[in-house]
């Protein structure tokens, strides 16, 4: 909330006006380990929320919305998807600087770097991620229609789509010339599946961008960071949730990354997991991968790139080493 020097009382008329009771003065304070939207931690000691709003540079087109999050986050509220509950959207960039969306503070456990996984035991490890690729297949059966988001997105053409947006925000946010990255873009054009699977995407599917229950880490409490969600082809979040196993996911985070650990699955047994859970073939899959590496050479590049602006909350200058392992992994999927 950089632009407001002491966002809580501006925060608290705005949830009254909402209609959210408050039981005293709010409290706000920065999450760790956002990096991307701005993440808050809100309360009036005797209720918790959480604030999220897009940072204060380097935005991308389709990335930061605040509206896109709230939509889904919304739609989803009693599937078998467990999203936090739903408290306000305010579209009024005036209150906070900016647009934002309030929902309730989840209890759980929240798995970021290689020490936060250290308490869990290897089989806790396996059953959650065996919660967790069941749990993106569960959001992958929702039919849109039947929760209000057949117009979430416009799945014919998505893949095509998606190659030239990637390409359009490297162009945005990219620090360095790798002309690595012209040539994924012309392979992957040269490769683009005939597809039109309309599923509800997360865009972001990793442990970190869930809550896992505190006593039992297989139940997966909730499903967060919905800024990337949209109507298209499942396989990209499948194929992004392998990408993410890569080590040079680290440099990315800026830190020892839960999901780039050794004792995860392999990404060729992520993909095989979810092709069981969905009962699903995976076709096309090398082209799904190298969209995929060319996705997370952009957020590497995004978050370099903010961090030279110097609106990147959590740090983010090492993210660029990462950027040209990652586009030589995905020419090395294509082939």
């Amino acid at each position: 909330m950089h632009d407001v020097v002491d966002p809580a009382p501006v925060l608290a008329e705005f949830l009254e006006r909402a209609g959210v009771p408050l039981s005293g003065p709010l409290h706000v304070a920065l999450i760790s380990g956002g990096r991307s939207n701005l993440t808050y931690g809100v309360t009036d000691g005797a209720s918790r929320w959480v604030v999220r709003r897009p940072p204060v540079s380097g935005l991308t087109p389709s990335a930061h919305d605040m509206v896109r999050e709230w939509r889904v986050t919304s739609a989803l509220q009693g599937t078998a998807v467990p999203v936090p509950r739903a408290v306000a959207l305010c579209e009024d960039p005036s209150v906070l600087g900016a647009p934002f969306t309030v929902v309730e503070h989840v209890d759980g456990l929240v798995v970021r770097d290689r020490a936060d996984l250290s308490a869990l035991s290897d089989d806790d490890v396996r059953a959650v991620v065996h919660s967790l690729v069941r749990t993106l297949a569960d959001l992958h059966a929702v039919d849109p229609g039947s929760v209000g988001l057949a117009s979430f997105g416009r799945p014919h053409g998505f893949l095509g789509r998606q190659v030239e947006l990637w390409l359009a925000q490297w162009q945005r946010v990219g620090t360095q010339d790798l002309p690595g990255v012209a040539e994924l873009h012309r392979r992957l054009s040269q490769r683009l599946p005939a597809s039109d699977r309309a599923a509800i995407v997360h865009g972001d599917y990793r442990i970190d961008n869930t809550i896992l229950d505190a006593g039992q880490p297989a139940v997966v409490r909730a499903v967060i960071d919905w800024e990337l969600s949209t109507l298209g082809d499942p396989f990209t979040d499948v194929a992004l949730m392998c990408v993410y196993r890569h080590p040079s996911f680290d440099l990315v985070l800026g830190q020892e990354a839960a999901w780039a650990s050794p004792r995860m699955p392999s990404a060729d047994d992520l993909a095989e997991a979810y092709a069981r859970a969905s009962g699903q073939d995976l076709p096309d899959w090398p082209f799904y991968l190298g969209l995929a590496y060319l996705k997370l050479a952009v957020i590497s590049e995004g978050i370099a790139f903010r961090a030279q602006q110097g609106s990147d909350a959590g740090g983010g200058s090492s993210a660029a080493g990462a950027t040209p392992a990652l586009v030589e992994a995905g020419l090395a999927a294509l082939g």
